[in-house]
């Protein structure tokens, strides 16, 4: 039953090498998003529910369930797969992406779903201004700039789609979480510039998981790696 991480927007797979390096486990499967660097499949709209679809696939694929962990838009898209596909996760991670029915969306997202706003938006998203905001999100320098190499066209388009859809997410899918039965942790930095700290705790009780504050800003993968590695190798042996 292998380790299954997801990441969110804009990253990559990469986000997850810091925590990587201190997990005794070597049996780590870190997808790559349709349309995060990789081609998006035929037919593909880049919407929520179909991320859902696509990642319930590739995990059935694997043939056990799995220790599933979520940062950012992976939190949102695993904490919707432990709510519909229970029998696929084992035990469940995630973090710095809410489902609330009392949680709105931050500034950045609210443009890019905004017709016309969000295509203005997104013609200056990337170089030294993205670079800047993933630092001040607690990404360092040369994270935030590998990241931001991989902005392009593609990605852009993908993001407006995929948060356009998703309006409503918490409406639609916050509800479900009471289907959620596997041992549970919720990691949530105390300073997440996107996402408020009590959103972690009410995710921890929601979902009856123990929760793991921490500091260093919206990206705790690569912030607080030596913390989360722990108490994900506690998760994994209950």
């Amino acid at each position: 039953m292998p380790a299954y991480l997801v990441h969110g927007v804009p990253d990559s797979p990469s986000i997850w090498e810091p925590i990587r390096r201190q997990l005794r486990r070597t049996d780590i499967v870190t997808p790559t998003l349709p349309g995060f660097g990789t081609p998006l499949p035929a037919g593909f709209g880049a919407t929520c529910d179909e991320y859902v679809d696509w990642l319930v696939a590739d995990i059935a694929k694997l043939g056990a369930p799995v220790d599933l962990v979520g940062h950012d838009w992976g939190s949102i898209l695993v904490l919707r797969i432990a709510s519909v596909r229970p029998d696929l996760v084992r035990t469940l991670a995630a973090g710095s992406g809410p489902l609330d029915l009392e949680y709105q969306w931050h500034e950045t997202a609210v443009l890019w779903q905004t017709p016309e706003i969000g295509e203005q938006l997104m013609t200056i998203f990337g170089g030294e201004p993205a670079i800047e905001a993933l630092i001040a999100g607690g990404v360092s320098r040369a994270s935030a700039t590998e990241t931001v190499a991989r902005i392009d066209d593609r990605m852009r388009s993908t993001i407006l789609k995929l948060y356009r859809s998703a309006v409503n997410v918490n409406q639609r899918w916050a509800p479900d979480l009471d289907a959620v039965r596997c041992p549970a942790l919720v990691v949530w930095p105390v300073d997440d510039p996107f996402v408020d700290r009590r959103f972690g705790a009410r995710l921890a009780a929601r979902i009856h998981g123990d929760l793991l504050e921490v500091d260093g800003g919206h990206w705790w993968p690569v912030a607080q790696p030596e913390k989360v590695a722990a108490a994900l190798e506690k998760l994994w042996a209950t």
